[in-house]
């Protein structure tokens, strides 16, 4: 199944939980959920900084 803007918000706050909870500062990884799934990198992109905006998690996304 295609990834939705709700799921992606799902697996990031996850991923949140994990980052916290096993020490990890630093994150890196493509522009996830576009491209093949069609969600727009624009609404992702503010998703992810809602997600992690109360967080010293370094993010750096890569454009391949």
């Amino acid at each position: 199944h295609k990834p939705t803007y709700d799921s992606m918000r799902k697996s990031l706050e996850a991923m949140k939980a994990h980052c916290l909870n096993n020490g990890v500062t630093d994150i890196s990884m493509p522009r996830i959920g576009c491209g093949l799934d069609g969600l727009e990198w624009n609404k992702v992109s503010a998703i992810l900084g809602e997600v992690f905006e109360d967080t010293d998690i370094k993010i750096t996304v890569y454009t391949l």
